[in-house]
């Protein structure tokens, strides 16, 4: 159960799990606006700043360079983000940016205080190539609890698959090892999509309830 491990000390150039919701499992999502708020979030911070821009008019920092967003899914009340860091403290900086932010939107939205998360989130490391492919599969599985079509998701998936093109999102780590997997291989395992929506593993390697 990755969700459970709360990462303290971080390592350049290696790639984690994010996973955090809400506090006594409310929602963070209430409406469609406030999914595409956060998914703005993402892209400024993502993104190199344009001289002039309001990004930086607003003297907010910006990842690009720093962080890869290789995978992500936002749900009701939870968000999970696969991310991949230059620098050790550059996974913090970042979520504490895009979080502490999205929580000030929503409580002036809905005229709230306190806060909006349940606690620190929690981080897994991401140990080898062939967990990352998990991940990444569990990741884009995450709204089948509430929808069988995936790619009319608020996630990467449809990214991943071709059907929109988010530059801010970098699927090719993922998709350039799932090319290059012995297991996808061994298994007659020829595209991504068959991996996420029909392959069974004899025993999941992850638990698909502990995020609920």
């Amino acid at each position: 159960m990755p969700a459970k491990n709360a990462i303290k000390h971080y390592i350049p150039n290696s790639i984690y799990h994010i996973y955090n919701r809400g506090i006594n499992k409310n929602l963070i999502f209430q409406e469609e606006q406030d999914y595409k708020v956060f998914l703005i979030y993402l892209k400024e911070c993502l993104s190199p700043i344009e001289e002039g821009s309001r990004f930086q008019v607003r003297n907010l920092k910006s990842y690009f360079g720093e962080i890869d967003l290789l995978a992500f899914c936002l749900m009701p009340n939870h968000v999970h983000l696969l991310i991949k860091q230059k620098n050790k403290d550059s996974i913090k900086n970042f979520t504490k940016s895009i979080f502490t932010r999205y929580s000030m939107y929503f409580n002036k939205k809905y005229k709230r205080e306190g806060p909006l998360f349940q606690g620190k989130y929690k981080a897994t490391n991401v140990i080898n190539k062939d967990y990352l492919l998990d991940i990444s599969r569990y990741i884009h599985k995450n709204p089948l609890k509430y929808t069988s079509d995936l790619l009319n998701t608020y996630s990467s998936y449809a990214h991943y698959m071709g059907n929109i093109n988010l530059i801010w999102v970098n699927k090719n780590i993922v998709l350039d090892y799932f090319n290059e997997s012995t297991f996808m291989k061994h298994n007659n395992i020829k595209t991504y999509k068959f991996f996420v929506e029909e392959f069974k593993y004899q025993d999941e390697l992850l638990d698909l309830t502990h995020s609920d």
